[in-house]
Formats: C-alpha cells, structure tokens, sequence
C-alpha cells in the first residue's frame, strides 16, 4: 500500500512576497506599467501589487530599502486552529523564531520566523481582499481583467537560494508541511534544487543551490498567464519598454512551465510563466529526481542555461 506524501494541510498557498528595491519609483513604474499587475494602495515605505485575479490584497509588496532582495515571504493557513498548529511546530522546530507581528494593509497580525540562511517567512489568517474599486463582468473572478502590460492573472511561485539545499528542505518540510515535487541530485550527492508544494499546484516555492557567494538571497519571484501565447506577447512589451530580457521564451524540463525571465530596474530577477494545466493530484506522489547529466542537456528542447542564472540573485554580492 503506497502513502500519502502531502504531511500537512494546515497551509493553504503562497499568499505574498515582499520585493525590496533600492529604486523604488523605477520598480513601481515597471510592476504596474509594464508588468502590468494592479495597484491596491501605498504607504509611505510600501506599494502593495495585485494580478487581475488575485483574491488578496497584496500578492506583492514593493518596499523602498536601501538594497534589494526579499523581505518576506507570507503563507496564508487555512485556518485559526491550522495558524496555531503550525505556530506549535515551528516553535519546537529549533529554526529562528521572530514572533507575532502586526499586520500590514494586506492582512492581520502574522507570525514569524527565519530559515537557515536568512530568509524571513510569515504565517497568517486574516487577510484582506482585492478591492472592489473594479469588479469584473464575471462575479467569480478577483477583479476586472486588467489589460496593461504583461498583465499576468496570479502569484505562481519564488525562487530562493542556499548554500545547502538539504538543510532548507528540511525547513520547508518541518515549518510549512511542504512536499517535495521535484528536485536535482548532482553526481556529488547534493541537492541541487528543490521544487515545494503545500497544495494540489506542483510548486510554489523553489530553492536551488547558491553559487554567487551570497547569503538569504532572492532568485526570482514569478506570476502566471493563462497561456504561452501571453508571454510571447509580453516579450514585446519588454524589449519595447527596454526591459532586460535574460533568458527565454522556452520551456523548462523540471516542471514543464513556458517562461521568460526579465529583470527589473533595481535588479530583481522576475518571470512570467504558464505551467498549462499541470496539477498534482496525486496523494502519493513520489518526488521525481533529475540527474546532474539530465540538467546539462538544457532545458525541455535544448536551451542551455545561461550563466547569469546560475550566480545572479539578489541583493548582489559585494566585491572584496
């Protein structure tokens, strides 16, 4: 008899992250103008960023600092007694524990705590929704179909780096409840990469392994289009608005999703991707392993993997 992998359904999806920019007004400009997400609201340090049909208010916030990064990443339980389950865990996990903290204008207070490599996570219930200052013609949907830019329809997933791939699994795993789906054996025995999921999607957080000799960095945040096509278009809008263009439109291997990664003005590596109607439905999915000779082919039809994806993150390494 096989058993179920899925540990824990206290957690119901990647709610936010939190981007830090060194060059607030640029990034702004691009995320609603040319990445085309909505704007709910802005205080004085923050601009809170929505998709089209992301129910919550905030699937993005963009904070003006002095360097770049992620500041947060926030999950959303799918319960008051799920929050408190899981506050029990991560308490006698051993990891770093920051506590309660105060809300936003996205949602209620949260609870935090820290993964071994200085990434800051946080936990929460009450939330707030998209505003109604837009309502679409379909009641079902978040908001009005927001035709701007690239105009991706929700958060899909980030990407993290760490100098031990094992070790952060191991958090993902104690802290959030989180499956492995997918993940890189090299020939030296680590793990490469790591593909997590705490729900039915096949991935909303990866790790992978860091080669720029930083520390608590920023890989890429990601949204999702409704399809391939979507993104070629959104190629366009790029290279019209002079927008770095790294790597793609192409298809990975791992997961199967249409991307294309761009950078943003202060730096932070952003894509756009459409993962078609992959799901895992599975409840005894087993983990599917990548060789380090199967990575080095390139991606599904052939693209090699450039070098800047392996080194660059965010905040940048300082020389010396």
């Amino acid at each position: 008899m096989t058993t179920a992998t899925n540990p824990s359904s206290d957690i119901a999806h990647l709610g936010h992250v939190e981007m830090l920019t060194d060059q607030f007004d640029a990034s702004l400009d691009f995320f609603t103008r040319v990445y085309g997400l909505k704007l709910s609201g802005q205080d004085e340090t923050s601009a809170y960023l929505r998709a089209w049909d992301d129910y919550e208010y905030a699937t993005l916030k963009l904070t003006r600092a002095g360097t770049t990064g992620v500041g947060h990443i926030g999950y959303r339980v799918t319960s008051p007694e799920a929050l408190e389950r899981r506050v029990t865990a991560i308490e006698a996990s051993g990891h770093i524990v920051h506590g309660w903290v105060e809300g936003d204008a996205s949602h209620g207070r949260a609870f935090r705590f820290e993964d071994p490599f200085g990434h800051i996570f946080e936990i929460y219930w009450d939330t707030n929704r998209a505003p109604g200052d837009d309502p679409p013609a379909l009641k079902n949907m978040a908001s009005r179909f927001h035709a701007q830019g690239a105009c991706p329809r929700r958060l899909d997933h980030l990407n993290l780096l760490a100098e031990d791939v094992t070790v952060f699994r191991d958090f993902m795993q104690t802290c959030l409840g989180s499956r492995v789906t997918e993940q890189i054996r090299l020939d030296n025995g680590r793990l490469g990469g790591c593909w997590f999921t705490v729900n039915n999607k096949t991935y909303d957080l990866a790790c992978t392994e860091e080669h720029g000799r930083g520390s608590g960095r920023l890989h890429h945040v990601t949204y999702a289009t409704d399809q391939r096509e979507d993104i070629l278009r959104a190629a366009d809008v790029f290279l019209e608005n002079g927008v770095h263009i790294e790597t793609g439109p192409h298809k990975h291997a791992i997961q199967g999703t249409f991307f294309l990664y761009v950078w943003e003005p202060a730096g932070n590596r952003v894509e756009l991707a459409n993962a078609g109607a992959r799901l895992i439905l599975a409840p005894d999915w087993e983990t599917v392993t990548w060789t380090e000779t199967e990575r080095k082919k390139g991606q599904a039809w052939g693209l090699k993997t450039i070098e800047t994806f392996h080194t660059h993150g965010t905040p940048p390494v300082k020389e010396g």
